[in-house]
């Protein structure tokens, strides 16, 4: 198999993130960092920007959200996700995590603007809520 040859491909590359979720008892015993630098070996075969956004999660989870928004902010110049919900949603997600309650307001005031699912919208509002009530 690619992992006894050392040579693991995107399918154990997943697996691999999967596992560091699911080994985790909660999110903050999770190892970001693993999840991380596994996110920027699976970039190597898969170089999509939702892939990229799902590193810059876990980079802003490992190394702070700083690190997260400035990985953000280069997918918003790119302009790829730019009607993908979830890349406001991100950035909303950094910004309240940093304690920067306007600005992660309107994050997720245009993340609303996108969303199509249900469950994700009232996620998106109650967590608006908390922004404008901080």
């Amino acid at each position: 198999t690619a992992l006894r040859r050392g040579r693991p491909g995107p399918y154990q590359i997943q697996a691999a993130i999967a596992a560091c979720h699911t080994t985790a008892a909660t999110a903050e015993d999770t190892d970001w960092a693993d999840i991380a630098a596994l996110y920027g070996e699976l970039v190597r075969f898969v170089p999509s920007a939702v892939v990229r956004l799902n590193r810059a999660v876990a980079v802003g989870m490992a190394e702070g959200t700083d690190a997260g928004l400035a990985l953000v902010a280069g997918l918003e110049q790119e302009g790829e996700l730019s009607g993908y919900h979830l890349l406001p949603a991100t950035r909303a997600d950094l910004l309240r995590r940093s304690g920067r309650t306007t600005e992660a307001a309107q994050a997720y005031e245009r993340a609303l603007e996108l969303v199509e699912n249900d469950a994700e919208r009232h996620f998106l509002e109650r967590r608006l809520g908390e922004c404008r009530s901080a």
